[in-house]
This record gives C-alpha cells, structure tokens and sequence, in this order.
C-alpha cells in the first residue's frame, strides 16, 4: 500500500521511517522522498526539523557508512568517490575519513589476506591481479605496492 505524502506529517512519518532502517544523508533522503512523490517544500521543511531534533545527521550518517564499507573490504579512496557521488561535501567527506579511527594499512592486508591467501605475487602477470583487484577496491596505488612487495607499513 502506497502513502500519499501531501501533507507535512506524512512527509515527517515517512523520512522517520527510512532513517529507522538506517542512516541517511540529507541528499538520499530527498531524493528517496521525491520519488514517493513529496512536495519539495514538505520535504525541505520536515528534514530540517529532523536535522534540529538530531534525527538526521550528516556526521552519523559518514561514520555509519564509512565503517559499514570499510568492513565490506573496501578502502578510502573508492568510499570517497561513493560519498561524493551521493551528493556530500568534499570536505565533511575527508574529515569523516581522517576521524573514522581505521587503520587502511590494515585494512589493505586484510582484504588482501581474504582474496589472495597471503599469498605474495610470483610474476608479473599475478602482481597485476592483486593490483588491479586492491586498487579496485580503493586502495592507494603506493599502499599495494608495498604490500606486493613484502614491505610492511
């Protein structure tokens, strides 16, 4: 069943809704409630007041998604990227990264140790693998290397 979201309580009841399953940004919960068809003005109105009850929280919102992706495997530069395409400010997006408390050095082995054993590459072609699938994951292209390497941090 289908809510109609013409009115302000319907809008507010709806965005606690999502925010209960988990958190969100400001940009995904306007965005997800545009679709269910909200006015932009009800939508703008009760997230604000969500904001100053402490409901939606841009910071919680970075700290929920950088840890729940960085235990995923996945390292900073491609939760980065993520964020950004998401609509968040740059600069948040870095500060949330720099306070978040992950070691990406370990992080890297980490991901390294479940996808490749622990396994050092033996030639080129097997180094170019493990690299390519580390860099995919988002992690620096000098942090692989010396990892491929056997040089650890």
């Amino acid at each position: 069943m289908s809510v109609i979201l013409d009115n302000p309580l319907a809008v507010r009841r709806t965005a606690m809704d999502l925010l209960a399953r988990r958190e969100h940004g400001r940009v995904e919960l306007t965005r997800k409630l545009r679709q269910r068809g909200a006015a932009a003005e009800l939508i703008e109105a009760a997230l604000d007041r969500l904001a100053e009850e402490g409901l939606l929280s841009e910071a919680r919102y970075l700290e929920s998604y950088i840890g729940h992706r960085a235990r995923a495997g996945y390292g900073p530069q491609r939760i980065r990227e993520e964020l950004t395409q998401r609509g968040l400010d740059r600069a948040e997006v870095e500060q949330a990264l720099r306070d978040s408390g992950i070691d990406w050095a370990e992080q890297l082995h980490a991901a390294w140790q479940r996808k490749f054993s622990g396994k050092l590459p033996a030639d080129p072609r097997e180094r170019a693998q493990q690299g390519r699938f580390l860099s995919y994951r988002g992690f620096p292209l000098e942090s692989i290397g010396r990892l491929l390497r056997g040089i650890e941090d």
